[in-house]
């Protein structure tokens, strides 16, 4: 076959010519482009990892701010409550003042009523016996025709009233 016996003729030539092909291939791609490529990735890789501490150092000092921003929010929430309690104490106070005050305004009213009351039903009372005296002793003068003594019938009349 002419193929087979021309392979010893073309053989030291094609290595030749394959091994400047891949010579010049591995010094421009592996010596000259792969060391750029290489670079970019370890300085994207870089930036990313810088990016990621600077992520992550932001996060912590947020998460410090939020504690930071708790503690003071659950100080002022405390501080407010004692207010509200001391307001609430201050005015509970007040209000027990002016009700007892108004309770001393109501007692003196009604000690005054029950004075008047009093001095109105021993006025009714006395009323009561003059009229029932007077009665009894119409009464004993129209069934009996006798007179009564004024002083008798009001006797008798509180002495009725009495018991």
């Amino acid at each position: 076959m002419p193929q087979i016996a021309q392979l010893s003729q073309t053989y030291a030539s094609q290595i030749f010519w394959v091994l400047l092909f891949f010579g010049f291939i591995f010094f421009v791609i592996g010596r000259g482009m792969v060391p750029k490529v290489m670079a970019t990735v370890e300085a994207r890789d870089g930036q990313i990892a810088s990016d990621l501490a600077a992520a992550e150092a932001a996060r912590k000092a947020a998460d410090a701010e939020e504690e930071s921003w708790r503690i003071s929010s659950a100080e002022q929430r405390a501080q407010a409550q004692a207010l509200i309690a001391a307001a609430k104490a201050k005015a509970a106070a007040a209000t027990e003042k002016s009700l007892a005050k108004a309770q001393e305004k109501i007692d003196a009213q009604l000690a005054e009523a029950d004075a008047r009351i009093g001095a109105a039903r021993d006025g009714a009372l006395s009323e009561i016996t003059s009229v029932a005296a007077e009665a009894a002793s119409d009464i004993v003068a129209r069934l009996t025709g006798a007179k009564v003594d004024a002083k008798q019938a009001a006797a008798a009349a509180k002495e009725a009233l009495n018991a």
